[in-house]
């Protein structure tokens, strides 16, 4: 930021009594967040992302309607770079950058969406393609159809990765003249239901966080071929769970050292010890998420921010660079609090 401070922007379900996009100062060294605002431009803004140079803020509006709106960042928060844009699909819960277009997943129809971007940050009127998923799993409720619920772009710049809970597996796309074209379908175990991904940094390893089973599945990912091969799957919880267990997010430190998870219901953050250069993971030790519903993770300069939904609050972690486990902070309450992206 021109002030020299660092900013925080949080999501969060305004359906749910959140108060929209929230805005925080990030403190030197603790990574303590102190509010400075909100703005309720959009409705359920519960997933965010930065522009590059960190001057655009872009957010899913995840209604059945489906949308995704563009936020000019200045002073202490961000301001409407024009209407939303919709996105010819339902619920969208994830938003990711690629190649001149915002990427969009949209779990309610099962589709990934793209919309151009234009030069000063804002977005085209429409989308320029939709791609839309096929395909079930054996979960009588959660997947008689797909459901996409993360779209990112690989760490090589190439490919589309979009991870489908519905259809227990992972798509890899091109992105051609504003036009996603399917490359390369990878399947999971059928049940899993795969929510999250996060790739090692040195770009050759990906994990795939699964809702419906509490576990990891570690994979290679090929880049120049656009591959990705399960290798093992992992549980993210020491023993059976006591209730309802359902994995919400997972991060990977920079270094490429440590891998964390939250889990709702069990309202517990996993530590992970990373081997191999990333092809195999150990777990160390569990510790409570600081509140209840953790639904999304964030790591910035060795602090752990957990976006608590339920409980409505954002916890922050000073993260022990020996062994990867998470110290409490303290928090900040945000009714319905979806998910953290802090500035560079």
């Amino acid at each position: 930021m021109a002030d020299g401070v660092r900013r925080a922007f949080i999501g969060s379900f305004t359906a749910a009594g959140g108060p929209g996009i929230v805005t925080a100062a990030v403190a030197p060294g603790t990574g303590a967040l102190t509010r400075l605002g909100a703005l309720n431009a959009v409705p359920d803004p519960s997933w965010l992302t930065l522009s590059a140079d960190g001057r655009t803020l872009y957010a899913v509006s995840e209604t059945a309607e489906g949308a995704v709106a563009a936020f000019r960042v200045t002073g202490d928060g961000p301001r409407p770079a024009g209407r939303e844009v919709p996105v010819d699909g339902s619920g969208p819960t994830h938003l990711g950058l690629f190649a001149g277009h915002v990427l969009t997943a949209n779990y309610g129809s099962g589709s990934v969406s793209a919309v151009p971007v234009r030069e000063d940050g804002t977005l085209a009127a429409s989308v320029s393609g939709v791609l839309r998923h096929s395909g079930s799993g054996p979960h009588p409720q959660r997947q008689q159809g797909p459901h996409a619920h993360q779209v990112q772009p690989d760490p090589s710049g190439r490919w589309v990765v979009s991870v489908d809970l519905g259809t227990d597996s992972v798509r890899v796309c091109a992105l051609t003249d504003g036009t996603l074209v399917p490359h390369r379908e990878t399947a999971l175990r059928p049940g899993s239901g795969p929510r999250h991904l996060a790739f090692h940094p040195a770009g050759a390893h990906a994990y795939v966080l699964n809702e419906l089973a509490p576990t990891l599945v570690v994979c290679r990912w090929d880049a120049a071929a656009g591959a990705l091969k399960p290798l093992a799957e992992v549980p993210v919880l020491p023993g059976a769970p006591a209730g309802d267990a359902y994995p919400s997010g997972v991060a990977v430190s920079a270094d490429g050292r440590f891998l964390w998870t939250a889990t709702r219901g069990e309202d517990v953050l996993s530590v992970f010890g990373v081997e191999e250069r990333g092809a195999a993971l150990t777990p160390l030790t569990t510790v409570s998420c600081g509140g209840h519903w953790p639904r999304a993770l964030t790591v910035a300069d060795g602090v752990l921010y957990v976006a608590n939904e339920r409980s409505g609050d954002v916890t922050w972690f000073a993260l022990d660079p020996g062994s990867g486990v998470p110290r409490r902070g303290g928090s900040l309450p945000v009714p319905a609090a979806s998910c953290v992206v802090v500035t560079g």
